[in-house]
């Protein structure tokens, strides 16, 4: 289920791990995702944005298990903006393809409340009860800046998940 696994993927990670790693500088060269963030419900709470190995067996694993075994992870986190366009910035290890996970914690608590927050992931997979498919949740980054785009999904009765834009 994937609220249970971004609720676990929450609880047992470390806040700070990969924050240095993942934080995007100004002027700063070489391979970056530009996230434009479409589809906020509000602008209230925090963004978490996180880079993820592109493979199922480490996508959304904990971040202390991968950084322990010298495998990408990179978080990024920020206020959501009271107005305009929302981006955020992340560093990726190097060319290639990376998964990459968006959570809209609407609270600012630093935990993933099923009814309230959203979240999205690379590729706009649609949602159902399990999470994407590593493949699914993937983009692709050059040696410089990558624009790509994630549009937040947010619970929608009981048994469904996605956009608020149709």
């Amino acid at each position: 289920m994937i609220p249970m696994l971004l609720i676990a993927a929450a609880l047992a990670s470390t806040p700070d791990l990969g924050k240095a790693e993942g934080r995007c500088r100004p002027d700063e060269r070489g391979p970056a995702y530009l996230v434009e963030v479409k589809g906020l419900k509000d602008r209230q709470g925090l963004l978490k944005l996180e880079l993820y190995p592109a493979n199922d067996s480490d996508f959304l694993a904990d971040d202390n298990v991968l950084i322990a075994a010298g495998k990408p992870f990179r978080r990024v986190e920020m206020a959501v903006p009271k107005e305009g366009r929302v981006e955020m910035c992340i560093r990726a290890p190097g060319p290639g393809t990376y998964a990459l996970s968006l959570l809209h914690d609407r609270d600012g608590n630093h935990k993933f409340a099923l009814s309230v927050d959203g979240v999205g992931f690379a590729g706009n997979p649609k949602l159902g009860w399990s999470k994407p498919r590593a493949a699914q949740a993937s983009a692709p980054v050059g040696s410089g800046p990558t624009p790509t785009t994630i549009t937040v999904n947010y619970r929608r009765g009981l048994f469904s998940f996605g956009p608020l834009e149709k």
